[in-house]
């Protein structure tokens, strides 16, 4: 008998009760059910345990977006391996860095996209990866897999060992920091997330969500597939974010929430046929990774008027969302604040002193509840700097602590520069900057001046068609912020770079700043 807290036992329970349910929406006739997915992912698991592969064991995954991903996903989890989801933006020094760091003993992977060839890459590697013993190429090779008779007395020993403290996912950070670190996700970690997230928003079993973050990212294993499992709605499978397939998804499937980081929505909204679009179906506009702008609030209640507007806070090390808007928060506080803990989740607010703050405050997040991830896999030092005792986590984030509970950010600890001994929050300043109506997006950095030890530099993308020079939208700030937050320096730039799941990837911008 699986355990009801584990992804096993969780579909097992889908498979039970809602066994005809579609689960991925393949096309609007065909869909791959609750029950379909349980079947598979018994022979999948067959298949791996064939391979030798046993419980604890590394299994990684390189993939887009695609029913055989969650296959894999769902048949590893039912024997207890650990998925190490590897973004197939992903290149040599990458691959190379995490597969040995986490140890993978088997890698799942696409044979080829058009700017990489993942299976010469695999064919030559195993000097450099030696704990890699099978690799299962995406296509004849893991149908086969997939095949497989299922063996239920090994199967049944392997499930009993699967518990809510199973590790599940090795997930890595983006690294903006440093060395990517692979944040272990559990079976229960995750699912609290998901259900947390499901609760606040009323999801149900008639939700279609529009499956467009990568899977190796929280916003999509749990944010979105994790979520549909646990509320027993299904998902349109997306590979990939691509703004005109995402329109044309939201009608010819119907779906209920549209969720995404803030570039994607702007990315859609541009769209000229999103205005010709029915869009009615969205219930639920969820807008999570980085801070949702005011700008882009007021366009989303616009573009959606029928849709619930909700923030989602979260980040790899709590398993998904942790705080997101509140039940009733009207645009002007969707637009204004992150929002509320969800259910079971605790937050304190500490000064750069290590002191708690009280209402209306301000200092760095931190997080404890059944989210929390179990640290950095086989990272010890960087595990006790962030996940701290008494099983807070400590977030990297600025935020102001309001009297009703409300979170407002400002912005993450490592990006607050100081200019002239005044703390700045550049997210404050691209709030300002993406209400000038020319602006598209806007990102700023702090960056080295002899006088006021750091100044902000800012780089905006207008909107097509839109003009405006970089005194213009300076002299905009300063009408509308203290003098010591308007930028010093303001670049227009034609796109800004983005990290695999969708955000604006200060790290770069920094880089080039320092070159």
């Amino acid at each position: 008998m699986t355990d009801p807290g584990t992804f096993p036992g969780e579909l097992a329970a889908a498979a039970r009760t809602d066994g005809d349910r579609p689960f991925l929406r393949l096309t609007p006739e065909s869909a791959c059910t609750f029950g379909e997915m349980e079947r598979l992912s018994a022979r999948v698991a067959s298949g791996l345990l064939g391979l030798g592969l046993r419980p604890g064991d590394r299994i990684a995954v390189s993939a887009p977006n695609q029913p055989e991903w969650l296959a894999l996903f769902f048949g590893a989890t039912r024997i207890g391996l650990v998925v190490v989801t590897l973004n197939p933006r992903y290149r040599e020094t990458e691959l190379e860095y995490m597969l040995n760091q986490s140890g993978a003993r088997a890698v799942v992977t696409v044979p080829a996209l058009p700017d990489f060839d993942f299976a010469a890459f695999y064919a030559g590697f195993r000097d450099r990866v030696p704990s890699v013993e099978h690799v299962i190429t995406l296509g004849a090779e893991f149908d086969e897999l997939a095949k497989s008779p299922v063996d239920a007395e090994a199967l049944r020993a392997a499930e009993s060992g699967v518990g809510p403290d199973t590790p599940a996912v090795i997930l890595y950070t983006s690294g903006t920091t440093g060395r990517p670190k692979g944040a272990v996700l559990t079976h229960g970690s995750m699912l609290a997330a998901a259900r947390g997230q499901a609760e606040r928003l009323d999801m149900g079993p008639d939700e279609v969500f529009i499956g467009a973050m990568p899977l190796n990212h929280v916003g999509g294993i749990t944010c979105t597939i994790a979520a549909s499992l646990v509320a027993r709605g299904s998902v349109v499978l997306l590979p990939a974010f691509v703004p005109a397939e995402a329109v044309r998804t939201i009608a010819e499937h119907r779906v209920t929430v549209f969720g995404g980081v803030p570039t994607m929505f702007t990315l859609a909204f541009a769209r000229p046929e999103f205005a010709g679009t029915d869009v009615s179906s969205v219930r639920i506009a969820l807008v999570g990774g980085s801070n949702a702008d005011p700008a882009l609030c007021v366009q989303m209640a616009e573009r959606f008027p029928g849709a619930r507007l909700s923030n989602l806070y979260g980040l790899s090390e709590v398993s998904g969302g942790c705080v997101l808007s509140a039940p009733g928060d009207d645009l002007a506080t969707v637009s204004r604040t992150l929002g509320t803990p969800v259910a079971g989740v605790e937050v304190r607010v500490v000064d750069l002193e290590g002191r708690e703050v009280t209402a209306g405050g301000e200092g760095e997040l931190h997080v404890r509840g059944p989210g929390v991830a179990r640290g950095y896999w086989d990272l010890p030092e960087e595990s006790a700097e962030t996940f701290l005792p008494g099983g807070w986590l400590a977030t990297g984030d600025m935020v102001a602590l309001e009297p009703d509970g409300h979170l407002v950010l400002r912005g993450r600890k490592k990006e607050m520069f100081l200019q002239g001994g005044y703390n700045v929050y550049p997210v404050e300043v691209e709030n300002v900057l993406t209400a000038h109506p020319a602006v598209a997006m806007a990102a700023g950095i702090g960056v080295p001046d002899p006088v006021l030890g750091e100044i902000g530099r800012y780089y905006v993308v207008l909107k097509p068609g839109e003009t405006a020079d970089p005194e213009e939208l300076i002299d905009f700030c300063r009408a509308r912020l203290a003098d010591y937050k308007a930028p010093k320096q303001l670049e227009i730039a034609t796109e800004l770079p983005l990290t695999p799941a969708g955000k604006i990837a200060k790290a770069a911008l920094r880089a080039a700043a320092s070159a």
